[in-house]
């Protein structure tokens, strides 16, 4: 009886969490898509770029690279003889893939003591924070994402000491994210026009697709 109460209770945790979770974009490669699918997502990620200085394209490519914009995303498990689940490698978690001490420590710097990893303002804004704390300390440019994610991975005062330098796939990643970041920011200049003006569209008229032209307005 308790074994099937407990699993009972188990299921319903879990359909609760699928509810609450939210779906990944359908299609991560091209960043007009992800924002005419999430508008607030262009919001939040814009107000990163106005508070800490890190372009819209550079913090995506990074959520791109970290998580595929799945919300609850972690390091895979090890497993022992294919059935007995092992430690995970890091405590890595949500769309920054932000570990427990360092988010813990954004909370502490900002204030923001309700962040959640699985919330995409909490963690653009975690990464906006994190960038322009590498910033001060590496003088990086903020459109760098190539030299930026290399700091991202090694901290700070890894990317200072040159950590990054005898991993080739480190180095192979970061140039990922720096042509994704290159292609964001293409997409970004065809599309800004639209999502700037979206907000009043989206808002008087309940469009959620960019693609949908506004109505006409009478003239005289």
């Amino acid at each position: 009886m308790l074994s099937c109460l407990r699993l009972c209770f188990l299921s319903i945790m879990a359909l609760i969490m699928v509810a609450c979770s939210t779906a990944q974009p359908k299609n991560i490669n091209n960043v007009c898509d992800i924002y005419d699918e999430y508008y607030d997502w262009y919001n939040a990620s814009k107000a990163v770029n106005e508070r800490y200085g890190i372009p819209e394209a550079v913090t995506m490519a990074f959520i791109h690279q970290e998580s595929k914009f799945i919300d609850n995303n972690r390091p895979a498990r090890k497993w022992y003889l294919w059935i007995i689940p092992g430690p995970r490698p890091s405590t890595a978690y949500g769309y920054a893939q932000a570990l427990d001490t360092t988010w813990e420590a954004y909370m502490a710097d900002t204030g923001n003591w309700g962040a959640d990893r699985d919330d995409f303002e909490d963690a653009v804004d975690f990464i906006g924070w994190y960038n322009a704390q590498t910033i001060k300390r590496t003088r990086i440019k903020p459109h760098d994402a190539y030299r930026l994610y290399l700091a991202y991975h090694e901290g700070a005062g890894g990317y200072v000491r040159g950590t990054y330098k005898n991993k080739d796939w480190l180095l192979k990643v970061a140039r990922k994210v720096q042509t994704q970041a290159s292609r964001y920011q293409q997409q970004l200049v065809g599309c800004r026009k639209d999502l700037e003006r979206g907000w009043f569209w989206r808002t008087l008229f309940g469009f959620n697709d960019l693609s949908t032209a506004p109505p006409r307005v009478p003239h005289g």
